[in-house]
């Protein structure tokens, strides 16, 4: 797991060369924003249990798939669920952080597609409860920090389709 500076650094060691131009603009934009992330972060945080339970009940709560024989049927099935959809908003908010969605990779996506689907999870159907998440959190966090921790949800949806 490394963080925007770790992984510019890293770049330009690598290739045995001083941070240019383009490196420094990044670096400059990742500290700009850093109150933000953190705000936003802190907000998240305080108010996780109400983002998920929101992002249910826009997108998921009154479907198929909450009746009898859809994916989310059952209360542990319906646990297990909302237990993901928290754990997806977690490390969205590592990965705003760190302003390195890689963390996604490593932490949250390596596998997860197989998993749903040896599961016959819908990946759709998590994708739609994603993008409600990503609504309610930016209607509570104010647009500039939504649409910031938006990138990161939209990589976990991209990653699961």
């Amino acid at each position: 797991m490394q963080d925007a500076i770790t992984s510019i650094i890293n770049s330009a060691d690598v290739q045995g060369q001083y941070l240019g131009a383009p490196a420094l603009d990044t670096l400059k934009a990742y500290f700009q924003t850093g109150e933000l992330r953190v705000r936003a972060t802190n907000t998240i945080s305080a108010n996780a249990a109400a983002i998920v339970k929101d992002a249910v009940a826009k997108s998921l709560l009154y479907t198929d798939t909450t009746r009898p024989g859809g994916n989310m049927y059952t209360t542990r099935r319906y646990a297990a669920c909302i237990r993901d959809l928290d754990y997806y908003l977690r490390y969205a908010t590592y990965a705003m952080l760190a302003g390195d969605p890689s963390i996604l990779d490593e932490r949250v996506l390596n596998g997860l597609k197989e998993t749903y689907s040896s599961l016959g999870v819908p990946a759709g159907t998590t994708v739609q409860a994603i993008q409600a998440m990503k609504e309610v959190t930016t209607g509570l966090v104010g647009d500039a920090a939504g649409k910031e921790i938006g990138v990161y949800l939209d990589y976990i949806c991209s990653g699961l389709s």
